[in-house]
């Protein structure tokens, strides 16, 4: 039997096994068994303020709503439902997912999707990090770069930032403070009236392409098999410094060949793509919400491109050989709309993808349902998966090599 998993006032989980939940799958609906996995290593479960659990008996006033946030490697397949009250706060761009108690014990609606070292929880003694990052800014202290890289790795434990210091896997070199899209759920710049601050604060300079080749070069010497990538969730849009990070890619190519260099982007500017392709790129992952035009637009809020534009990157990225993997915004309700898994499908049939990352879409539920519209017909997020697989596209969650 699937039980409610519901918090009190001061956030404390409890379990009731006499209650079955319901969940949020752009349908009200019960959650399957097969839809739940035990709770995942590295998982945080958050109350929901303001937000009373619903279930096959109502609204649970006298009881607070429960979420998690999964760690790396999952995708979410359902999110709570509640009633909500009407001085509840907007929700944190957090990856809300529907929890519930089974045989008591926390289980989530999740699946694994991918597996990596690299991306493991690393837990650090006291003061490990801090002195991993001191010794690497005494090799080169006027680099704004890795500067920008230690406080991302100590503020905001990014994992491609802390892997500079770490010296294993993908690399992170941010490059540009500025961007072309108004996400309605960007993680480093929300428009005034959002009603809930960024949870990162934007790269405030722009880099320079000698600085970004030094942390570049001394990564893959040190990780000959490893990766760095431009383009990460401290700023804006990269291909905006397209001639930048194209003298920055000819400059790690000049000392090696090994490794491999990678571009995070919205895939807004084609040309500025085949700029950074012609200089060695060797990598892109290209970000998207849905398939479907206005999905996309009602999220992104593009300046000066459309969905189109970011197609047309995709399609010069696989035409020049490069390992193509999008970076697609999953939510429950919206991925798994039958209209939207039949664009995906149509475009992944056209188009060679390496791999379709499923990276959960972190915003409140609420929030992102008003903005794209609720489903038609929603499948379930399974079978939204299963139909990528169909297209003999890889699932997965990190950037990897082969």
């Amino acid at each position: 039997m699937i039980g409610l998993a519901y918090c009190d006032r001061r956030g404390r989980v409890y379990y009731d096994q006499s209650v079955e939940p319901l969940a949020d799958g752009g349908q009200i609906r019960r959650a399957l068994p097969d839809e739940l996995i035990s709770l995942p290593a590295g998982s945080v479960t958050m109350i929901l303020p303001g937000r009373h659990p619903l279930s096959t008996r109502g609204v649970l006033d006298e009881k607070y709503a429960v979420a998690v946030a999964l760690p790396s490697g999952y995708t979410r397949l359902l999110v709570p439902a509640y009633g909500k009250e009407r001085s509840a706060p907007a929700l944190p761009l957090f990856g809300y997912t529907f929890a519930a108690v089974v045989n008591d014990q926390l289980h989530v609606a999740a699946m694994r999707t991918d597996e990596g070292e690299d991306w493991t929880p690393r837990y650090f003694t006291e003061g490990e990090l801090e002195t991993m990052i001191e010794r690497r800014l005494e090799t080169d202290p006027g680099n704004a770069v890795l500067r920008q890289v230690a406080l991302c790795s100590h503020d905001y434990g990014c994992f491609t930032a802390q892997n500079v210091f770490l010296e294993r896997g993908e690399a992170a070199l941010p490059v540009s403070p500025k961007c072309n899209a108004r996400c309605v759920g960007c993680i480093s710049e929300l428009a005034a009236n959002a009603g809930l601050p960024a949870p990162q604060t934007r790269i405030a300079f722009e880099t320079f392409a000698e600085e970004l080749a030094r942390v570049a070069i001394h990564h893959l010497k040190v990780v000959p098999a490893g990766i760095v990538s431009f383009g990460q969730g401290c700023e804006g849009e990269p291909l905006l410094r397209s001639v930048v990070i194209a003298k920055a890619i000819s400059q790690i190519r000049a000392v090696g060949a090994n490794g491999t260099i990678n571009l995070n982007t919205n895939g807004s500017m084609p040309g500025e793509l085949q700029r950074c392709i012609d200089a060695g790129l060797q990598a892109v992952r290209i970000s998207l919400n849905s398939f479907r035009p206005e999905v996309y637009a009602a999220y992104y809020r593009p300046q000066g491109y459309a969905l189109d534009d970011v197609f047309e990157s995709i399609r010069t990225a696989a035409r020049c050989g490069l390992r193509v993997s999008l970076n697609y915004l999953t939510h429950p309700g919206i991925t798994d709309d039958a209209s939207e898994v039949a664009a995906m499908r149509a475009f992944l049939r056209d188009v060679r993808v390496d791999m379709i990352q499923t990276r959960t879409l972190n915003i409140d539920p609420e929030w992102y349902f008003s903005t794209v519209g609720r489903p038609e017909q929603p499948i379930g997020m399974k079978q939204a998966i299963a139909a990528i697989r169909e297209c003999d596209v890889a699932v997965g969650n990190f950037t990897h090599t082969h």
